[in-house]
């Protein structure tokens, strides 16, 4: 089995590679591109046979099409996140987080991906009308970031 994880750079990303490494899952792990080449947190990943680091970028089209070839399984974590900034800089995370995640999924129906499981955030329910907070609360778009990731996951659905 060989699986792509995107966001692999990040905290939940990297844990989600170690695991699946300790699996024998041949990892594809996407790090976001960056003039130092940093990997993130998994750089703490120790050297593996079965871990591919890859360093680009979801928002283009194209690389995206690349890196899913020959991958039976998507773990999409790839976002762009910190609220404060969305307010700043909306443009940016509409493109990383909506337009992102459609380039993941168009080039996993087109190299014809078994399985995509996309990630969310709590931050798609806003403030709690009740709690626990569950699936079925309402979605409250109050930052630009959550607003990006409720599309995001309108995205992943509507495939």
């Amino acid at each position: 089995m060989k699986t792509l994880v995107t966001g692999a750079d990040g905290f939940i990303g990297s844990h989600l590679v170690e695991i699946l490494l300790l699996q024998g899952v041949q990892v594809k792990a996407l790090s976001v591109y960056n003039s130092f080449n940093n990997w993130g947190w998994i750089e703490d990943i120790e050297s593996n046979k079965n871990l591919e680091v890859i360093s680009g970028d979801i928002r283009d089209p194209f690389f995206c099409e690349e890196i899913t070839k020959d991958v039976d399984t998507v773990f999409h974590l790839a976002a762009l996140i910190g609220i404060p900034y969305s307010y700043l800089a909306p443009d940016s995370y509409i493109d990383t987080n909506i337009k992102g995640t459609a380039n993941i999924c168009l080039a996993a129906k087109k190299n014809k991906i078994k399985k995509l499981i996309h990630t969310s955030t709590s931050e798609v329910y806003g403030s709690a009308k009740y709690v626990p907070i569950d699936e079925e609360h309402p979605i409250q778009p109050q930052s630009p970031y959550s607003a990006s990731k409720i599309g995001a996951d309108s995205m992943a659905m509507s495939f």
